[in-house]
C-alpha cells in the first residue's frame, strides 16, 4: 500500500533517529563529538533530543 499523500505533517523533532546515519552524524557534528560516542548516548539515554542535548553538553563540559 503506498503512502497516503494526503496526510502530511512535519518530522518530530523531538527526537533523534539513531538508524539513520545522518541524523547520528548530524548530532554528533553539532556537539562535537565521533559518531560512536553520539551511538553511545543514543543507546544509553534514549532518542528523547533534549535529554541527548543536555547529556552531550555535560559530556563535552
Amino acid at each position: 500500500m503506498a503512502d497516503d499523500k494526503t496526510k502530511v505533517g512535519g518530522a518530530d523533532r523531538r527526537t533523534v533517529a539513531a538508524e539513520e546515519p545522518y541524523e547520528v552524524e548530524y548530532f554528533a557534528r553539532k556537539h562535537g563529538l565521533h559518531a560512536q560516542q553520539a551511538r553511545d548516548l543514543i543507546a544509553r539515554i534514549g532518542n528523547d533530543r533534549a535529554a541527548l542535548d543536555a547529556a552531550a553538553e555535560q559530556l563535552k563540559g
